[in-house]
């Protein structure tokens, strides 16, 4: 029989592991009585472990969810994995001292042999530069927002916040709201899904008024005061959230937008780009017209040469002007 301090433990590690225990099995898991299950659980609710008791002929006992976060057990290989993710959460922007903090206390309670094994694992990786696809800085989201924006989409809330959307340098409309002027603006939303891709997360949610649905850069997001206001959910057509998000970034997401005609047919240029990320209108069978965008006039000037393909540029001015300063560089190098 276990002793009183390390029974306890192996009882938490047990009820921590699943949902639901009857009784007489943990009895029989720690080679006890029922009488002194029912005497262990006290202790541990003493200790501020939230531990409930459904009563009856299929009862059972389950952790359930407290004022304050109690000690968590872990077997070694969820520490480790645990230990690890941390280490990768440190270079996400807006939540990286959070990390740092929580990896931190981790790793001081770590046995020897399981410190060794995440060290080794961080020692033997080469993590590459944060940002490998722009020559803008990765947008800080405060994990707050996500966690709020992400609560009302689970409690089908209405969020309310102002879109602090930047000013474009191209003269496309945006399709967030064609109603409202550039800058700040309250939106009233119905959340749906939040998609986390190239170091950005984007809310998709559909208009209270309009029904239309739309992608929101979260960190151009500044929420307002919580609305407490329900809504019936909408079937999302399709039910791809992520491609809808990657085709309407590549049209309206982005600090600048370029129409790119491409000297090609636009299957050709398709064969050459993921078509959620940029979109393509074919003219004729020769010519084709690519929608595209980015962070910075820069990247899209050294996107479409990556092309391989022979295009022309008109606007916006500042695009042709970068692709004239490239084409000019190049043409030094071989001189």
């Amino acid at each position: 029989m276990l002793e009183t301090s390390s029974r306890l433990l192996t009882l938490l590690a047990l009820l921590q592991s699943r949902p639901a225990w009857p009784g007489s099995e943990l009895a029989e898991r720690l080679d006890v009585s029922g009488r002194t299950i029912r005497n262990d659980i006290d202790r541990l609710r003493e200790l501020g472990y939230p531990i409930e008791a459904v009563r009856g002929p299929t009862g059972y006992y389950r952790m359930g969810a407290g004022a304050k976060l109690p000690p968590l057990l872990l077997d070694d290989e969820e520490a480790v994995a645990v230990a690890i993710g941390l280490r990768a959460g440190r270079g996400v922007a807006g939540i990286e001292d959070s990390a740092a903090r929580a990896l931190t206390k981790l790793e001081q309670v770590l046995p020897h042999r399981l410190r060794r094994q995440v060290t080794a694992v961080h020692e033997a990786v080469s993590e590459g530069p944060a940002n490998t696809g722009t020559n803008v800085a990765d947008p800080v989201v405060d994990a707050a927002v996500l966690a709020t924006v992400a609560a009302a989409i689970r409690d089908s809330e209405l969020l309310r916040f102002e879109y602090s959307a930047p000013e474009r340098t191209d003269s496309a409309p945006r399709r967030n709201d064609a109603s409202a002027p550039f800058g700040d603006w309250p939106v009233l939303v119905e959340p749906y899904r939040l998609v986390s891709w190239e170091r950005h997360w984007y809310l998709v949610a559909r208009g209270t008024e309009t029904g239309q649905w739309h992608t929101y850069r979260v960190d151009w997001i500044s929420l307002r005061m919580a609305t407490n206001r329900r809504f019936t959910p909408t079937p999302f057509p399709g039910g791809d959230y992520t491609s809808f998000v990657l085709r309407d970034v590549a049209t309206a997401g982005w600090k600048v937008h370029a129409r790119i005609t491409v000297l090609a047919p636009a299957q050709d240029v398709l064969a050459r780009i993921n078509p959620a990320v940029g979109v393509v209108e074919a003219v004729d069978e020769s010519t084709s017209v690519l929608v595209t965008g980015a962070d910075s006039l820069e990247i899209i000037a050294v996107y479409v040469g990556m092309l391989g393909l022979d295009f022309h540029v008109t606007e916006p001015p500042g695009l042709v002007e970068h692709v004239r300063t490239l084409g000019e560089r190049y043409l030094r190098a071989i001189r």
